[in-house]
């Protein structure tokens, strides 16, 4: 037994966050945003301590961009969270797809090294199919 509960996995998914709040982008052609924050945290809802994290967010606007103050406010408030890596990824590619409807979008979190072991988790909206 690892010690791993169902709580812990689920850790972080629900809690309410600050608001992402939108502008109507002024360009309907295509074209490519790319924010990266180099010092993202969040905690490990296992053990209690910080994981560090570099975050690339790239999205492709369809109507709406996101206002970087709220989006660092809601990245902010990670730091208090106990969620596992790989749920950070995937929930702040659920939360700005919610919010800004893009036509892509990628999120990749590259995060430091603990105990020798470094994660990168990336995903991707629209989420591609899979095909057995």
């Amino acid at each position: 037994m690892t010690g791993y509960t169902d709580a812990h996995a689920a850790s972080g998914l629900s809690e309410a966050l600050p608001s992402l709040e939108t502008w109507p982008s002024q360009f309907p052609d295509d074209y490519e945003v790319r924010i990266t924050i180099p010092e993202f945290t969040s905690i490990c809802p296992k053990t209690g301590l910080p994981d560090f994290a570099v975050l690339d967010i790239t999205y492709v606007p369809n109507q709406r961009c996101v206002e970087l103050k709220s989006l660092k406010e809601y990245l902010l408030a990670y730091r208090n969270l106990g969620i596992f890596n790989e749920n950070v990824v995937n929930r702040v590619l659920r939360d700005l797809a919610a919010a800004l409807a893009p036509r892509r979008m990628k999120v990749r979190g590259v995060f430091t090294p603990r105990g020798g072991i470094q994660t990168t988790v990336e995903t991707s909206h629209p989420r591609p199919s899979i095909s057995g």
